[in-house]
């Protein structure tokens, strides 16, 4: 929908990842419960949600941090708590 606001301007598409699967955001920050929500089944709260650094260690997103976003960025989730327990035995 046009407004006199956004008549004449066009919203500037970021293409981000999560778990592979493509989004497009229109913002350029967005905190880590933000991102939980973008997919389909939101990330539950027993994953955890990285920032997934190319040749780096993947940075771990709090909740309420904001992230800086651009485009081709990638985030990937894992379980928050392993049980290494229940494999060894």
């Amino acid at each position: 929908m046009t407004t006199p606001e956004t008549q004449g301007k066009h919203e500037q598409h970021i293409n981000i990842q999560i778990d592979r699967v493509h989004y497009q955001v229109t913002v350029q920050t967005m905190t880590g419960a933000q991102l939980r929500q973008l997919p389909a089944q939101p990330i539950p709260a027993d994953r955890d949600l990285f920032l997934v650094v190319p040749g780096g260690t993947d940075k771990k997103i709090a909740d309420d941090e904001e992230v800086p976003l651009h485009n081709g960025a990638r985030f990937c989730t894992a379980p928050g708590q392993i049980n290494l327990g229940a494999y060894l035995y």
